[in-house]
């Protein structure tokens, strides 16, 4: 009976560490490792809309604006777990490597 009811949004976080326009990387799922600048953020569902991440294919009826119909790729949202500053993570990395390696 899931759709009888509105789904509930999840408590947000009070602060969030990117911003719309921000450049962020994927650190962790399918998309790992892809860069792209925050389109969206959704605090409401703590998510966010990255430019040419997570492409969703939705089907479109003909309409004034698309005349043919077909289908429209869009972003998808992803947790805001998921991103990091790509200056926050080439710090990370550099950081990792100039790390002496045994003990």
């Amino acid at each position: 009976m899931r759709g009888r009811f509105p789904r509930q949004p999840k408590v947000p976080q009070r602060s969030f560490h990117v911003k719309k326009g921000d450049v962020v990387v994927v650190i962790s799922g399918a998309e790992k490792g892809k860069q792209g600048k925050v389109l969206e953020v959704q605090r409401k569902w703590n998510r966010v809309v990255v430019e040419g991440v997570r492409m969703l294919k939705k089907a479109v009826r003909p309409s004034a604006e698309n005349p043919k119909g077909g289908f429209v790729e869009k972003e998808a949202p992803i947790h805001i777990s998921n991103v990091m500053l790509v200056a926050e993570y080439e710090r990370r990395k550099n950081k990792r490597q100039a790390a002496p390696s045994g003990t």
